[in-house]
């Protein structure tokens, strides 16, 4: 099999498939694994037990604090819950070390130009080398998804990114997000404790708006002391949102990740998605292949999530909800359930205490 694309997606589905005995191997266009990051790299606690992340590659952030337009905050925790910023270049690395200790192969450096069908197989161009499957994790403007009439985002967020070094006065133990229509239009504004003392600064926004990370950083001055900080990287790039694509999956190939839309439309969490579709995406090729189940695309149309409460609160927040009600909203109880329940995934609206905590506070009333 032949899967396109190095990241989380990419090489969490080269490990397993490699682990069940498949002959895999992953193209991707960038240099070496985890080169020219795009994302903040904040995995939420399933993921981390999940997959066992290395902890000398994190830094665990135990609660959120959330700002309102006029910089209001209101602190969320939610008991054993937890965040962790990562070294997200570092924890590539690492995932590409486990996918070549498995058995697959590695291509960096060498892109994707295509494939064309040959009876029951692909030959992939720029190498001639013969796959039965191909495996789309290349990202939300998936070359794959075109090149084979799949189905492609259209939907998305603009996100930039900058990581300073020496920002004094940054609370280490939350993840700082912002709510602004004006400098985040559809999304918010963050700063996250990152791994080494680095923090993580970025603003993202609904397409085609532009985040304007320098007005950003100017409104975060009032809360955080740049003036010994030095800039020592910047990132960014597209963020799809709006759900899953469909289709997802024909005749032997598959969208794994982003560009498969398997990204939170309203968190715009992706990170955990992403390895859980590319395990899921090895294991159904390789019991199709070896043990004769029923094609690929039926077992991840039963696991891909539908989002359908994200979907729909996403199409509230792009309508776009006055700065002032966020100003006035933020010191309620309803507000702080809702909240809590986006942030903490246990606690969410498809969970049983999500609802305890809305249905509790809602009697309650504004506190």
């Amino acid at each position: 099999m032949a899967i396109i694309g190095g990241g989380f997606a990419g090489l969490c589905c080269a490990r397993a498939a490699a682990r069940r005995g498949l002959s895999v191997l992953l193209l991707d266009r960038r240099p070496a694994p985890g080169a020219r990051v795009h994302t903040t790299g904040l995995v939420v606690k399933e993921a981390a037990q999940r997959w066992e992340i290395p902890a000398t590659l994190t830094r665990r952030v135990r609660g959120v604090r959330l700002y309102a337009p006029s910089l209001a905050c209101l602190d969320l925790d939610a008991a054993g819950y937890y965040f962790l910023a990562t070294d997200t270049s570092a924890l590539l690395r690492w995932l590409a070390r486990e996918a070549t200790r498995a058995g697959a192969h590695l291509r960096f450096g060498r892109p994707y130009r295509g494939a064309r069908r040959d009876g029951d197989a692909f030959v992939l161009a720029g190498g001639g080398e013969r796959v039965r499957d191909i495996v789309g994790a290349d990202g939300p403007r998936s070359a794959v998804a075109q090149d084979f009439g799949l189905g492609r985002n259209t939907r998305f967020l603009l996100g930039v990114e900058a990581e300073w070094d020496g920002v004094a006065g940054i609370d280490p133990d939350r993840l700082h997000c912002f709510l602004d229509r004006a400098l985040a239009p559809g999304y918010l504004g963050w700063v996250v404790p990152g791994v080494h003392g680095v923090a993580q600064v970025g603003l993202a926004c609904r397409r085609p708006q532009k985040p304007d990370l320098p007005a950003f950083e100017r409104k975060l001055a009032a809360l955080f002391d740049f003036r010994a900080a030095r800039r020592v990287g910047t990132r960014g790039g597209l963020i799809p949102v709006g759900g899953p694509v469909a289709p997802f999956a024909r005749d032997g190939v598959l969208l794994v990740g982003d560009a498969a839309g398997w990204v939170s439309p309203l968190s715009a969490g992706g990170i955990h998605t992403a390895l859980e579709s590319g395990w899921a995406a090895a294991h159904a090729i390789a019991d199709h292949r070896r043990e004769g189940a029923p094609p690929p695309s039926r077992a991840l149309a039963a696991a891909r999530p539908r989002f359908a409460s994200k979907r729909a609160l996403r199409a509230l927040y792009d309508v776009g909800v006055p700065d002032a009600v966020f100003d006035a909203a933020i010191a309620t109880r309803p507000f702080a359930a809702l909240a809590r329940s986006i942030y903490f995934h246990h606690r969410g609206l498809r969970s049983a205490a999500g609802w305890r905590d809305l249905a509790h506070t809602l009697v309650r009333g504004p506190a």
